[in-house]
């Protein structure tokens, strides 16, 4: 564990943070939405670090200020699109207070450093905007500067200043109606994310990999979403089509700084997503206009221009559109549970998205809808799994757009299993639907959890705590024992036709306990196929299936 980190640390920090922000690039190019920022936001923002580490790896300086210095020139070089260019930015920002110590730096330097980071970036921008990468940085900042003396190590404050940018990742959707619409979270502050989590692998030495976002997301789906929605918006909601960057060498002898500032202010006059930023020496140009001609002509007012780069969103999102009408698929699925054991069992499935939702969560319409909408098919299966979410389900239909909802009536998971199974691409959506509905029929379904109250209720005498087993109507065993409960309540719902009996135990139960009971199942009931599987429920000790 590192109470304060090195020269050579914090530059094996940048190099591991490009190099994991490089290995999930695609997975942030794929964030990108409608209208498109700046093409794509993972690939852009990755060239920008590969920038940082070309400059680094020809620093042979093991100093903070040399290195810092390649990192910001590297960063400021490379810089792609909107996003590369903050990201340039925070990182300028960050080195401009690591780079003042001579030896090492603890937590409180590097929240300072994180400060300075948000503060640059913020500068960099003509009007900054919300639920962005922006607001990331800036929660981030705020978590680190107030928390920093509070822990020991480098590794945990890393750690908490991740989580907090998770959270602030979270809310970018709220922040930014254009995300909301299409269901994903700021594919820049994804980016961001993946490289600082790259910087604490640098110091664990904990092996990189494809970054996982489950603990975040507001469904229980483990991505952030996907742009699929595009498919229904307005590609006139593009009001600048062109992104147009480049940069400014060899500036002119009278070039002044309040040149550069005025040159700034002539492109906010022609577009938005203005950056202008730099010193005499180079200065770094990015704009969304229609008159990328314009923005040429002003810049060579100034210097000679170098890569020049000017990119048509209206065809981006064409084809966009196109790829994705080309992967549009006839039927797809939609579950709603609660329990990452069931979920991935309905992922098993194939089924294509899952809602977190059950008896003490019911999702709403609105929910269950833009759900639906983000999967790319035209008919879509919706699985309740509980009798309060069915008419949810219903009115969801009257919210979706270009796509027909069927809800197949499950009162609980074990029937929506049931139903996936029944799934055949081969079919038609009224096929599927037939046959989804009648093996509803084929599983008699049991849950067993404890009484929060005292009660008298289809002939039992309940007291608070007692273990209580029911089937989808009312209550068919109770005692003091969670095996007694089971046991008793599969004596009462079982018939001979009935070969497999299945358990999926919740999140308040061992797997060797489940194990264990299963085994007395299967001895009591040896013509039976007795398994069991981790549902991670909650509420509900076991949920039973028997067929």
């Amino acid at each position: 564990m590192h109470k304060t980190i090195n020269s050579t640390e914090f530059r094996k920090m940048i190099l591991v943070g490009a190099k994991q922000l490089e290995i999930n690039r695609a997975k942030v190019d794929a964030l990108n939405v409608f209208p498109v920022p700046d093409g794509d936001t993972g690939t852009n923002m990755s060239l920008t670090m590969q920038s940082c580490v070309k400059e680094l790896t020809a620093c042979q300086s093991s100093a903070f200020p040399e290195v810092c210095d390649s990192i910001s020139k590297g960063a400021l070089k490379g810089a792609r699109g909107n996003s590369g260019v903050i990201l340039s930015q925070i990182l300028k920002g960050i080195c401009s207070v690591v780079r003042k110590e001579e030896k090492e730096v603890d937590t409180k330097t590097f929240a300072k450093a994180l400060e300075a980071g948000t503060k640059v970036a913020y500068g960099a921008v003509s009007v900054p905007k919300e639920g962005t990468i922006l607001t990331v940085i800036r929660m981030m900042s705020e978590y680190a500067t107030k928390n920093a003396s509070k822990k020991k190590t480098i590794e945990e404050f890393l750690e908490d200043v991740i989580k907090e940018g998770d959270r602030a990742l979270a809310l970018t959707p709220e922040l930014l109606p254009v995300l909301k619409k299409a269901g994903v979270v700021d594919s820049g502050g994804v980016g961001l994310m993946v490289i600082i989590k790259g910087f604490l692998a640098a110091l664990t030495g904990e092996e990189i990999a494809e970054s996982s976002y489950s603990d975040v997301d507001e469904s229980s789906e483990s991505d952030f979403g996907d742009n699929s929605a595009v498919l229904s918006m307005d590609i006139g909601d593009i009001q600048y089509a062109y992104c147009t960057e480049f940069f400014i060498i060899n500036l002119k002898k009278s070039t002044t700084l309040s040149m550069i500032d005025r040159l700034r202010e002539k492109l906010m006059g022609l577009g938005d997503s203005v950056i202008c930023i730099g010193d005499l020496e180079l200065v770094k140009v990015h704009v969304h206009t229609n008159q990328p001609g314009k923005a040429l002509t002003y810049a060579l007012e100034l210097g000679e221009l170098e890569r020049p780069k000017i990119e048509n969103m209206l065809e981006q999102n064409r084809q966009l559109k196109a790829k994705l009408e080309a992967e549009k698929k006839e039927m797809g699925m939609l579950a709603i549970c609660t329990g990452a054991g069931l979920s991935e069992i309905f992922k098993d499935l194939s089924v294509d998205r899952i809602i977190e939702g059950g008896q003490t969560m019911n999702p709403s319409a609105s929910d269950i809808a833009s759900a639906a909408q983000k999967i790319n098919a035209e008919h879509v299966f919706v699985f309740p799994n509980n009798k309060n979410i069915t008419l949810a389900a219903e009115q969801a239909k009257n919210l979706v757009e270009n796509k027909t909802l069927h809800v197949i009536p499950t009162k609980n998971v074990p029937q929506g299993f049931a139903a996936a199974l029944e799934f055949d691409p081969e079919a038609t959506a009224e096929e599927n639907k037939t046959n989804m509905i009648h093996a509803l029929d084929n599983v008699k379904v049991g849950q067993v959890t404890y009484a929060v109250r005292n009660t008298s209720l289809n002939g039992f005498s309940i007291k608070e705590g007692d273990i209580i087993g029911l089937d989808d109507k009312k209550i068919l065993a109770k005692s003091h024992s969670l095996e007694e409960t089971v046991m008793k309540l599969i004596g009462r719902m079982k018939e001979d036709f009935h070969q497999v009996i299945t358990l999926y135990y919740g999140e308040d139960v061992k797997e060797e306990e489940a194990e264990a009971l299963c085994e007395q199942i299967a001895e009591k009931y040896p013509d039976c196929d007795v398994d069991f599987h981790n549902g991670g429920q909650s509420v509900y000790y076991y949920i039973l299936s028997l067929e």
